[in-house]
């Protein structure tokens, strides 16, 4: 018996369909090149903007007598830290990008890993999603091992000279180490499923990929607070006290399932302060960061956890998470259309015949990326919607002015934007300026 049916490895060669006459003369490589060059100028023209912001003395008018000048010029040094940061990391990402495509380097990569795999393990070209599964490994650890110096500088001078970093060097290499080896461990069985559904399923498999993907997300919110969050940080139950009876009644009376309250040791890592809630149904769980229990009041607490909870109440959770089902089908219909589509592949260097379903959806998903584009600012516009709604949620539980100054100290501990420019932040920012949301906090009904 031939080894590879053995094994059950075996996967069809796709052939090329009749659309490849019709699409020969269209210059994909070069239409993603010129699109990812128009997205870099758009941003970098809208980070100069934001940077020039970053450069007043003094608060904004609606800031004046709520934030210090001395807590506003240590945020706008800060965000000009970050800003001066983001235009390297922003021109090497676009140099990459460039690079990338015009050297042909994916066929370079793919090619490579299918001679070492014949040379090491005697697997050819029919274990296709071996194949593709090594390749997305390979690709990962590359890029991470490129990100290195620039998380660096970012951990331990950007970071760490504002006050914010509490890493250690053995620590950050753990962390990293611990990532590349849990990426590896959950992407593996996930590509490995979706290709054999697609070699399944046939033109038809967008419906069962879908349902896929879904499970895998569920499985995945599921597990990730019990099983890989505990992989960096410690977890643990609130401790009794007025914190956390405030917080149980908070719940009750909005009827919440609250079933478990947690704390977790995010000054580990960071001093960043945050808070969120998890879970299925009647089991709902809360989780404190221990920088934001340090920084702000129980009231404080109460009302951002009344903000986040108005996202619970008013179905913010389950309204995004409709729209990302929306789209993903949406992505893997289109796909089905033109992963058969040899011209798509030859334009970006695979001249060989070979037409690899992970190789089609990467370079997809590149000429799908002024869709994505676009999406992604429609995604913020609603994004901030909610956020506002969710600030009128718990200001209708009577905490508009807890909310008001938890918010104020959340932005000046974690030195967020208090100028930020209109156009930037339009596109950028998935949440509302703090400007904008004390306005509406102001607000009489």
């Amino acid at each position: 018996m031939d080894p590879s049916h053995a094994s059950g490895e075996t996967i069809a060669p796709l052939q090329g369909t009749s659309a490849d006459s019709a699409t020969a003369a269209v210059p994909y490589k070069e239409l993603v090149l010129a699109f990812s060059m128009g997205v870099y100028v758009l941003e970098q023209y809208l980070n100069i903007r934001q940077h020039r912001k970053l450069h007043a003395v003094h608060p904004p008018a609606a800031l004046s007598g709520t934030v210090s000048e001395e807590d506003f010029c240590n945020a706008q040094a800060y965000g000009r830290d970050k800003s001066y940061f983001q235009f390297v990391l922003d021109a090497w990402s676009q140099l990459q990008t460039v690079l990338t495509l015009t050297l042909d380097l994916l066929p370079l990569l793919w090619h490579t890993v299918g001679a070492l795999m014949l040379q090491y393990a005697g697997l050819d070209a029919e274990y296709e999603r071996t194949h593709s599964v090594l390749f997305v490994i390979a690709l990962s650890v590359i890029s991470s091992i490129l990100s290195i110096p620039f998380s660096l500088y970012r951990t331990f001078v950007i970071e760490e000279r504002h006050g914010f970093n509490k890493q250690t060097i053995g620590l950050f290499f753990v962390d990293f180490v611990k990532m590349q080896v849990l990426s590896a461990v959950i992407t593996a069985p996930l590509i490995a499923g979706v290709l054999t559904i697609i070699h399944w399923a046939g033109e038809s498999f967008y419906y069962y990929v879908w349902a896929f993907m879904v499970c895998f997300q569920l499985v995945m919110v599921t597990i990730y607070p019990t099983v890989i969050q505990p992989l960096f940080n410690k977890v643990e139950p609130l401790a009794p006290g007025s914190l956390r009876e405030k917080i149980e009644a908070l719940a009750a009376r909005i009827h919440f399932p609250l079933t478990k309250l947690y704390v977790i040791d995010g000054s580990r890592r960071s001093s960043h302060s945050n808070a969120y809630f998890y879970g299925f149904f009647k089991n709902k769980r809360i989780v404190l960061f221990d920088t934001l229990m340090e920084h702000s009041s129980e009231e404080e607490v109460c009302a951002i956890l009344g903000h986040e909870l108005g996202h619970w109440k008013l179905n913010h959770t389950l309204k995004g998470l409709g729209v990302a089902q929306v789209h993903m089908f949406g992505l893997f219909y289109l796909f089905s259309h033109c992963y058969r589509d040899s011209t798509l592949y030859q334009s970006f260097g695979f001249v060989d015949g070979t037409m690899p379903v992970l190789i089609g959806f990467l370079l997809f998903s590149y000429i799908f990326s002024p869709v994505e584009s676009v999406l992604s600012f429609l995604m913020n516009i609603m994004s901030r919607k909610h956020e506002f709604e969710a600030d009128a949620y718990a200001k209708k539980l009577g905490y508009a002015e807890s909310l008001r100054s938890g918010l104020i100290k959340l932005h000046t501990k974690n030195l967020g934007h208090m100028n930020p420019d209109s156009w930037y932040s339009t596109y950028h920012f998935s949440h509302p300026p703090l400007v904008e949301r004390l306005e509406a906090l102001g607000k009489t009904e």
